[in-house]
C-alpha cells in the first residue's frame, strides 16, 4: 500500500485481537474528534441510520510497528429498520463496526467511503457467492483462473446492460448464440 501511494480503509475485526483490544480501550477512553448521521430510505423497505464517530490516532498506539500507519479509527453504528411482508410488521436490528485508515477525514467522508465499500461487497462479493457459487467450489488447482473467468463472466454481463445476474445466467445456459453476441466479448 506504502509502495503504491494507495490508501487502505480496513474493518477491525477479531483476528487481530491486541489491536482491536487497544483500539476499542481508545475509542471507550476518549471522545471522538468528529461525528456524523446519515439515514437512508433504501430499497426492499429498509430504512437504515448510520452514525460514524472518528478518533484520531497517533504512532506508538498500536501493538506492532506497522499499526503507525493508521491515522484514525473510526466506529460506525448501523441500525436498520426492515419491514417484514411475512409477519407485517418491522423488524429492528443494531450492529456496530470499527474501521482503521491510514489517512484522516471527517466523520461524513468516511460515512460515504464504507457506504460505498459495502456497495463493492454486495454487487460483486455477495453475487458471486450466491449465483456463481464461488464459495461452494472445490477447484484446487489454479483456483485463481476460475475467480478471474467468473469475474469476467460477471463484468461481462454487467457492460450489456443485464440487471439481474440470476436471470441473465438462466438465459444465457438456454442459448449460446445470446452469449457469443455480447458486446466486449
Amino acid at each position: 500500500m506504502i509502495a503504491t501511494g494507495n490508501h487502505i480503509l480496513v474493518q477491525l475485526k477479531g483476528n487481530q485481537p491486541s489491536l482491536q483490544a487497544c483500539m476499542l480501550d481508545h475509542a471507550r477512553c476518549h471522545a471522538p474528534l468528529d461525528q456524523a448521521y446519515t439515514c437512508d430510505l433504501g430499497q426492499r423497505n429498509r430504512i437504515e441510520q448510520r452514525t460514524a464517530e472518528v478518533w484520531p490516532l497517533t504512532p506508538g498506539m498500536g501493538t506492532e510497528p506497522w499499526h503507525d500507519h493508521f491515522q484514525a479509527l473510526i466506529r460506525v453504528n448501523r441500525q436498520t429498520e426492515r419491514f417484514s411482508t411475512k409477519i407485517k410488521a418491522w423488524i429492528h436490528s443494531e450492529d456496530t463496526a470499527y474501521y482503521l485508515c491510514d489517512q484522516q477525514l471527517s466523520a461524513a467522508q468516511f460515512n460515504q467511503v464504507i457506504r460505498a465499500h459495502w456497495r463493492i461487497e454486495n454487487r460483486l462479493h455477495h453475487v458471486q457467492d450466491t449465483r456463481l457459487n464461488e464459495d461452494a467450489s472445490r477447484i484446487r488447482c489454479n483456483p485463481g483462473v476460475f475467480a478471474k473467468l467468473r469475474s469476467f463472466a460477471l463484468n461481462l454481463l454487467r457492460f450489456n446492460g443485464v440487471e439481474n445476474i440470476s436471470l441473465g445466467l438462466y438465459d444465457n445456459a438456454l442459448s449460446l448464440d445470446k452469449v457469443l453476441a455480447y458486446r466486449g466479448l
